[in-house]
């Protein structure tokens, strides 16, 4: 007897990668690509950019589509959502990235503008993006947010930027558990310095030199390092890990 019984379309797992133009977003985006999500893949203002990670993720065979939002703007996020859910399906796979860096500045140096800045993105975006995770992403969904490694390492001249990811870190570890019973993985991730165009901008070789240093593995990280440990958070085999930091620095302290 003919078995007419149609097997179960398998769900699209929809990724939404924010700052995911260019350095380690854009090498997220590729790699969830590459494992067969749809990648939404957000932009703040490199338009350009954005379109080029797009075109890689097709030309390879995958799905991507460039959004432009600002994280600090709950409608923008909220817009987010709102594409992802039209095109393939409601979120699944939410890494926050985008963020603002700081540049060794004192708090005593540093500006109103420069605060609000740091503090709207890398504070008020992940709220946000959490905040509407929190009414849509369904059972089995996993979330990974970008913290860094100077939360720990305590680098004089990054009290602006340690502090909005260290609320980043606490946020999450909240989030998690209020997210008891739904099914949904919230962890965090969280870099040391990494040999990206953004890492080396306004350092001296010396100053290079001495970071490398302070590592007992005596390098940079590189993107794949911290795509590796993302790409494990998103997958099935850290089905037990939820509500954890992990401090991917190569032994910096």
């Amino acid at each position: 007897m003919k078995n007419t019984e149609k097997t179960p379309e398998k769900k699209t797992d929809v990724a939404l990668v924010t700052g995911a133009s260019r350095g380690i977003g854009r090498a997220i985006a590729a790699r969830l690509a590459r494992e067969g999500h749809a990648v939404l893949v957000n932009y703040a203002s490199n338009e350009p950019q954005a379109a080029e990670v797009v075109r890689e993720i097709t030309q390879a065979g995958g799905r991507a589509l460039a959004v432009r939002a600002d994280v600090s703007k709950p409608d923008e996020v909220k817009h987010l959502f709102d594409v992802a859910e039209r095109t393939w399906g409601p979120v699944t796979v939410l890494v926050n990235n985008a963020g603002v860096g700081q540049h060794q500045e004192t708090i005593a140096q540093t500006s109103d503008a420069l605060y609000e800045r740091i503090m709207s993105i890398n504070v008020r975006g992940t709220f946000n993006t959490l905040r509407e995770a929190s009414q849509r992403m369904p059972a089995g969904s996993r979330i990974v947010n970008v913290s860094t490694s100077v939360v720990g390492t305590l680098n004089p001249g990054y009290a602006v930027y340690a502090a909005s990811k260290a609320a980043v870190e606490t946020m999450s570890r909240v989030f998690a558990n209020e997210l008891r019973g739904r099914d949904i993985r919230v962890n965090v991730v969280a870099p040391g310095p990494a040999a990206t165009e953004l890492f080396f901008e306004g350092k001296s070789q010396e100053l290079i030199d001495a970071i490398i240093k302070r590592a007992p593995m005596e390098r940079l990280g590189t993107v794949e390092d911290m795509v590796r440990v993302v790409a494990f958070l998103v997958g099935e085999e850290s089905g037990w890990v939820h509500g954890q930091v992990l401090r991917v620095n190569g032994g910096m302290v």
